[in-house]
């Protein structure tokens, strides 16, 4: 299956002398490598540059996230420790053929048969 997911975090302020509150962020500030960010190789997933969206009143990171050879699919009925109640999307469970993983803070958008 190909799963389309969209990933939230908070927006990550770094300041600088050059740079004000509010300012937007570079790409390379907010945008970090996969294996920084999973903590393991996941080049398999199709994963988007990180945007800053509006929730709640306050700017949080989205981003859009597909990935291919998903075999299920599933939400766990308990929040997990890396819910977090500020930010929208829960941990999303992927079954994959090496394994499972997890993306904490998504949201499905859409999941299609790659073989129908």
């Amino acid at each position: 299956m190909l799963v389309h997911l969209q990933q939230y975090k908070h927006e990550e302020v770094q300041f600088d002398d050059n740079r004000t509150t509010g300012e937007s962020q570079t790409e390379d500030t907010v945008d970090k490598e996969p294996e920084e960010y999973f903590g393991e190789s996941i080049d398999d997933f199709d994963l988007e540059t990180w945007e800053t969206v509006e929730y709640e009143d306050d700017p949080i990171q989205r981003r859009d996230v597909s990935i291919s050879g998903v075999t299920a699919v599933s939400v766990p009925q308990e929040p997990t420790d890396e819910d977090d109640p500020d930010l929208p999307g829960r941990t999303i469970q992927l079954r994959m053929g090496g394994g499972i993983e997890h993306l904490p803070q998504a949201e499905i958008v859409e999941v299609q048969d790659e073989e129908p």
